[in-house]
């Protein structure tokens, strides 16, 4: 079995939708960086589209009009993170509304929630979003929004999207929203599943070079779009229009780039697994995977991001991490580069401790970010610091 066929004509998209160089007196065929605050008005209130940078920037909407494209939806915006569009989805919601959360998500997104969101009247439930049963049991009258990472964060579940917004709307007026930055809109587009929202954090794959920091959401509602355009402005939450060029810019090589990190992740993938000093591989690529079945069905492949639980424990594990040459230790993921690093010291060690043991999130978990270096370069690397950690 393999994954779903990719459509013709992504990455034709990625390099021609919302680029047309007629759109500018100059016809240049790179979209310029409009840096401009302010727009000359022909009259009060009488504006040529543009009033304010906030409001609306033409760099930026070159941007959204080409991430809307790769994710065959009718609109896309752009926020200052991927935390920045989390939280313009929450200002959607009011005081008293309930939010149904995966339980495996970024440590950042279940910090905005159990600090800040609570604060504000929002209640949430932590739901393994895998299991349908537990996740139906976890609605209540005043649900307005399910959010789910799929796959998870740090630990690679996969969620069965279309039967989650078919459960979720059936229900009543419930949004669903679907955090896509593993995989990006080449290898999922949760909008042909039923989802209502699409959310990114473009800092990642989409921009590719690990010199940005954005959010992106992408829509075919035009109440959803509306509310949340209102929301970009009201909050203010809004990128530069120099880093809108810059992610415009990197995704004209996306379809290049995800294709690279699949074909070396799963070879990389498949030499841990058979590592003697591995205890478990989690590739939703790899049959070994207990959700591998629903990833083949929903998506049209796999990035570069996956988790492998070590032998040994903090000990080992730090041993190994510092062991590295080609994987950097550092946070984040989906740059050209390689990286490594520890979600229960790092990237989710805001989740609450009996959360992580709970959720298999120990000392011994790694998580890596295969980038496009040589992939025989990556896993002499990674054998070297095995061999490492085993002699701890």
């Amino acid at each position: 079995m393999s994954f779903k066929v990719q459509p013709k004509g992504f990455a034709t998209k990625s390099i021609h939708a919302g680029q047309d160089p007629e759109q500018w007196k100059s016809a240049c065929v790179i979209p310029p960086i409009t840096l401009s605050t302010t727009f000359k008005q022909d009259a009060p209130g009488e504006h040529r589209g543009f009033e304010y940078s906030r409001s609306g920037n033409p760099t930026r909407n070159v941007l959204e009009k080409c991430l809307a494209a790769l994710d065959n939806a009718k609109y896309g915006l752009t926020f200052s993170s991927g935390l920045g569009a989390t939280t313009t989805v929450l200002t959607m919601l009011n005081s008293g509304d309930h939010i149904i959360m995966g339980d495996d998500v970024y440590g950042g997104t279940n910090r905005l929630i159990r600090q800040v969101a609570t604060r504000l009247g929002i209640t949430a439930s932590f739901v393994d979003a895998t299991n349908l049963d537990k996740l139906k049991a976890a609605f209540k009258p005043e649900t307005k929004l399910v959010w789910i990472e799929s796959p998870t964060n740090p630990l690679i579940k996969v969620a069965d999207i279309e039967a989650i917004t078919k459960l979720s709307h059936s229900i009543g007026n419930v949004i669903v929203a679907v955090d896509n930055t593993f995989l990006t809109s080449y290898f999922q587009r949760p909008l042909e599943l039923g989802a209502d929202l699409v959310c990114y954090s473009l800092t990642k794959y989409m921009n590719g070079h690990t010199d940005v920091v954005m959010g992106g959401i992408t829509m075919n509602c035009e109440n959803l779009y509306g509310r949340l355009k209102f929301l970009q402005n009201a909050v203010g939450i809004i990128p530069s229009p120099f880093d809108c060029y810059q992610v415009n810019r990197s995704l004209k090589t996306l379809s290049l780039r995800m294709e690279q990190h699949q074909k070396s992740a799963i070879k990389i993938a498949k030499f841990l697994e058979s590592h003697q000093f591995v205890e478990k591989v989690l590739h939703p690529g790899l049959e070994s995977h207990p959700h591998h079945a629903i990833a083949l069905k929903q998506t049209y492949g796999y990035s570069g991001v996956f988790s492998f639980y070590i032998k040994g424990s903090l000990k080992q594990s730090t041993a190994f991490l510092k062991a590295l040459k080609y994987f950097t230790l550092a946070e984040s993921l989906g740059g050209y580069e390689s990286l490594a690093e520890l979600p229960s010291i790092m990237t989710h060690a805001s989740v609450p401790v009996e959360d992580r043991k709970t959720l298999g999130i120990t000392d011994a978990l790694v998580r890596l970010s295969v980038g496009l270096e040589d992939a025989d370069d990556l896993i002499k690397d990674l054998e070297n610091a095995l061999d490492a950690a085993a002699k701890v």
